[in-house]
């Protein structure tokens, strides 16, 4: 994927993960930070079981990264002491 799709992916995984774990946004950069960090990380969640991880820019590689997203926004909320979910 080139850099576009993956900002993107990004900003849409990380607005998607960010409604889904605290109801409001990190801001639109935070969010595509977060978004591709969770792409990555949904990607390696999803490898590890077996199945395909992040294939371009389509739905199953959006669901992938919302995942990932949800997944780091929870660890970050926890780092950060923002506990209020």
């Amino acid at each position: 994927m080139g850099i576009i799709s993956w900002i993107i992916l990004g900003l849409v995984a990380g607005f998607i993960g960010s409604k889904i774990v605290n109801k409001t946004g990190q801001g639109m950069i935070m969010d595509i930070v977060l978004g591709v960090v969770g792409a990555i990380v949904g990607g390696l969640i999803f490898s590890a079981f077996g199945s395909a991880g992040v294939t371009g820019l389509n739905i199953w590689s959006l669901i992938v990264a919302v995942i990932g997203a949800v997944v780091v926004l929870w660890a970050y909320h926890q780092i950060t002491g923002n506990r209020s979910l």
